[in-house]
């Protein structure tokens, strides 16, 4: 991306599915960001799933980032950080249209520049992968393209995640954005072994995509192998 001038900066966070780990990563970049002295906050523009608390919908993902990098942001904040929260766990369009709500990008958007113009860095977390509609005519990939914040792309290590991954990296490259890497989450107990090795050998080769890290099972949140150089080679 080009730079800003002003030193700020932006990174989204996708997944090539649902339970991916994208959450872990978003908030392990988070917390490194913050402990390298970053001014860096997170971003749930859609959260499905919420729970409610003393009426009011509460974004898991988004309280996991926070609780994670320690931040307490005021309600004004926390309402930018979570703009579109629903209580069906679903996808992102049948939760919205059940609720009588259509998302808007240019809400997420507006949104998202505030966050952006009162702090250094801003960690936006998807939902879903890169095609999970939005609405009638809009996907997760519309709302990446309308930031237009480099990528990183989480991925399971396993069996069956060269096709997901590979098809995410490619059609994410087609709509010209910036494929950071991919980082490889291993989201559920089990161990690594050769599949999970070669996978990330064959994703690099076919990809043309550096994997940056591989996050094991249990590992804690703040050990994510993350720097500020990896994530903005050149700045934006």
């Amino acid at each position: 991306m080009k730079s800003s001038g002003n030193g700020k900066f932006g990174i989204f966070v996708t997944g090539t599915d649902t339970g991916v780990g994208k959450t872990v990563v978003a908030a392990g970049l988070l917390a490194q960001l913050r402990a390298d002295g970053v001014d860096a906050v997170p971003m749930k523009p859609v959260q499905t799933g919420c729970r409610v608390v003393r009426g009011r919908r509460l974004a898991p993902d988004l309280a996991f980032s926070l609780k994670a990098a320690g931040l307490k942001p005021g309600q004004r904040e926390l309402a930018d950080m979570a703009p579109y929260c629903f209580t069906p766990a679903c996808s992102p369009h049948l939760a919205a249209k059940e609720a009588g709500v259509t998302l808007s990008l240019p809400v997420i958007e507006r949104a998202f520049r505030r966050l952006n113009r009162a702090h250094e860095a801003v960690v936006v977390e998807g939902a879903g992968g890169i095609l999970v509609p939005l609405n009638e005519r809009q996907t997760m990939l519309d709302l990446m393209i309308r930031l237009g914040l480099p990528v990183l792309l989480v991925a399971r290590p396993g069996l069956g995640t060269l096709n997901h991954t590979l098809l995410s990296v490619w059609a994410m490259r087609a709509a010209g954005l910036t494929v950071l890497g991919v980082i490889l989450n291993q989201a559920k107990p089990g161990r690594w072994g050769r599949i999970e090795d070669d996978n990330r050998r064959t994703i690099e080769r076919l990809g043309g995509v550096k994997v940056l890290g591989c996050v094991r099972y249990g590992d804690p949140v703040q050990s994510f192998p993350a720097t500020r150089s990896i994530l903005v080679p050149g700045g934006i």
